[in-house]
């Protein structure tokens, strides 16, 4: 799809806030991933964890990229979301390594639903990247595999890890949600790419949110646990 040709400034600046989240996003989760393997129980989880941050910066590189691609300041486009960004990560500070775990395998999972739904609205090229950064299995894989060793080896774990991503799959909704409406509402996007009224979008809006539970609750049961 391509923006509206009386529109091209305000789709210009919706991609621009799309990419610069999706950058402090990517740069986010390398910091923390890389700070969360310091408490890994084994050099073998320090660097499974290790190789996981590895990857998420390189996704980093990629958006970087095509921001400057654009010609876009990948640090400019960035800035206005890393306030939001870095107070969520403060009020989801894992407890241990097993909440380390889940929060990005929650965390991780919800944010690539919401980018690839939102890239919807955006150029071939730019949705293209989206989604094959977003679709990359690899760490989720990984993060689920661990986790499930983690449940078996101790089953009290469940209940824990269960109330654990309740808060985080709330707190990711809610994030996401802010996104959304930055990168949609404020620049009228959604509406003027669409050709959806201001009830419309927000419907769009729901929609997404409630998309984004039931894949959540989709990969707790493959955890064996409650969604």
């Amino acid at each position: 799809m391509s923006a509206s040709p009386a529109e091209p400034a305000r789709y210009n600046r919706f991609r621009l806030d799309l990419l610069g989240v999706m950058a402090y996003g990517e740069l986010s989760a390398f910091e923390r991933l890389s700070s969360d393997a310091r408490y890994s129980p084994s050099l073998h989880d320090r660097a499974v964890l290790g190789r996981i941050a590895v990857i998420e910066f390189q996704h980093f590189e990629l958006v970087r990229a095509r921001l400057e691609e654009l010609g876009a300041d990948p640090e400019e486009a960035m800035l206005p979301f890393q306030p939001s960004v870095d107070h969520f990560h403060e009020r989801t500070r894992p407890a241990d390594w097993f909440e380390s775990l889940m929060k990005a395998y929650v965390i991780d999972t919800v944010s690539a639903d919401f980018y690839r739904a939102v890239s919807r609205q955006v150029d071939a090229a730019t949705r293209e990247l989206v989604e094959h950064i977003q679709s990359d299995e690899e760490a989720t894989a990984v993060l689920r595999e661990l986790l499930k060793e983690a449940l078996a080896d101790d089953p009290r774990l469940a209940s824990r890890l269960a109330l654990w991503s309740r808060r985080l799959l709330g707190e990711a909704l809610t994030q996401a949600l802010t996104q959304a409406q930055r990168v949609g509402f404020e620049r009228g996007i959604l509406g003027g790419v669409t050709g959806a009224d201001a009830v419309e979008s927000r419907e769009l809006v729901r929609g997404l949110t409630a998309e984004l539970a039931a894949n959540h609750s989709s990969r707790m049961k493959l955890l064996g646990l409650p969604g």
